[in-house]
């Protein structure tokens, strides 16, 4: 993504679902960011990863290797469209907002957003209508719930 003209890359982990696990925009595209980013991502995870599916990046192996070096690393750029297939709301949410205007607000964003993007929008091909209603519902509730109760604290 560009920023002010200058050229950002975004960094993205989802999980076999489909559910953005955590996003961070970095200027650079080599093991050093790729090893930043991995550790980020295991930090806020409950779990190891039994594989990891990236695109032919050379530097996701050597982050890989160093980082998880007891994780299968597949490569392949059709097994990777769960995060392909993800930039899509980034995309619509960047036109929407006419730009990002620093990364910083980029990175800001994007990581409050997918978080809720995930909890508001469940995968409705998978479910009849009924369950979709009852599964937006709840998500709903679940809303309310919480920033209620954040509030009132």
């Amino acid at each position: 993504m560009k920023i002010n003209g200058e050229l950002f890359y975004l960094w993205r982990a989802v999980d076999q679902h489909g559910v953005v696990l955590d996003i961070l925009v970095q200027e650079r595209r080599n093991a050093t960011a790729a090893k930043r980013f991995f550790r980020r991502l295991l930090v806020g995870l409950k779990y190891k990863p039994r594989r990891i599916v990236t695109d032919g990046l050379r530097s996701y192996g050597a982050a890989q290797r160093e980082v998880l070096p007891d994780v299968r690393h597949w490569t392949s750029r059709y097994l990777n469209n769960h995060a392909e297939n993800s930039h899509r709301p980034t995309r619509r949410r960047e036109r929407q907002m006419q730009r990002f205007k620093s990364p910083g607000q980029a990175q800001r964003f994007l990581s409050a957003h997918a978080m809720i993007y995930g909890h508001f929008r469940p995968r409705r091909h998978l479910m009849t209508a009924d369950q979709y209603r009852r599964s937006r519902g709840k998500a709903f509730r679940i809303w309310r719930q919480e920033t209620c109760a954040q509030i009132a604290a």
